[in-house]
């Protein structure tokens, strides 16, 4: 496979969603060195980001990214990616390889325009698996947009280290509605990730993924 090296540079759009998550539910998907924070008691941060590069970005693809906690480890807060889905081979081998995150091939669909409606709310994207759909979004159009620039931690983990990286983020953003599914027989069903708090659109989004550092050894027992 071929990919660039990091930092990764990214252009394009995203759909994402906030809400509440168990902390019992998402324990099993979280190395035991990391402590999970609780912004409510037994409950954590998370939700969905599905986006699509094109032209500008150093890879073209699309991405679905589950965030499942916000967590601590030696006094760092970041964000911990349970599940990642690209439909590129080249984003899924530098991904794994460069921040040991856990990516695998998906297919997206992205559905609707001002004519042609896809849902009640006007847009849809759908990510699937050959013959297993992994979650439907179904989301309405902008119709206003302030620009927002900030940066965010995230962890993962390769063989034996834990890693923390940092990416930075500007957009158009705005909120908008937007109503969430995913089928029974999908792997992100143990979430609960169908109730979102929020969604938000962005627009012109510039995305910078930046080298990961090592900051603690992991557990030979964990997987994702």
């Amino acid at each position: 496979m071929i990919y660039p090296p990091a930092p990764w540079k990214l252009q394009g759009y995203a759909i994402a969603t906030l809400q509440l998550i168990d902390v019992a539910r998402v324990r099993p998907l979280v190395p035991s060195e990391l402590e999970i924070i609780s912004v409510f008691p037994g409950k954590t941060l998370g939700g969905i980001y599905i986006s699509s590069y094109g032209l500008g970005s150093v890879m073209e693809y699309n991405e679905l990214i589950v965030v499942s906690a916000i967590a601590n480890y030696a006094g760092k807060w970041g964000a911990w990616t349970s599940h990642i889905y690209v439909d590129n081979p080249n984003s899924v081998a530098g991904g794994r390889e460069i921040w040991g995150l856990p990516k695998e091939i998906a297919e997206f669909s992205w559905e609707g325009s001002d004519s042609i409606k896809a849902s009640s709310l006007g847009y849809r994207v759908t990510v699937g698996q050959g013959n297993c759909q992994l979650c439907s979004l179904s989301y309405s159009q902008q119709t206003w947009a302030l620009p927002l620039s900030l940066s965010g931690n995230v962890f993962s983990a390769n063989i034996s280290n834990l890693l923390f990286f940092k990416g930075e983020f500007q957009s158009r953003t705005s909120l908008i509605r937007g109503e969430l599914e995913i089928p029974q027989y999908s792997p992100l069903v143990s979430l609960n990730l169908d109730r979102p708090w929020l969604t938000i659109a962005c627009e012109d989004l510039r995305l910078i993924a930046n080298a990961p550092e090592i900051v603690g050894n992991r557990a030979v027992d964990f997987s994702y």
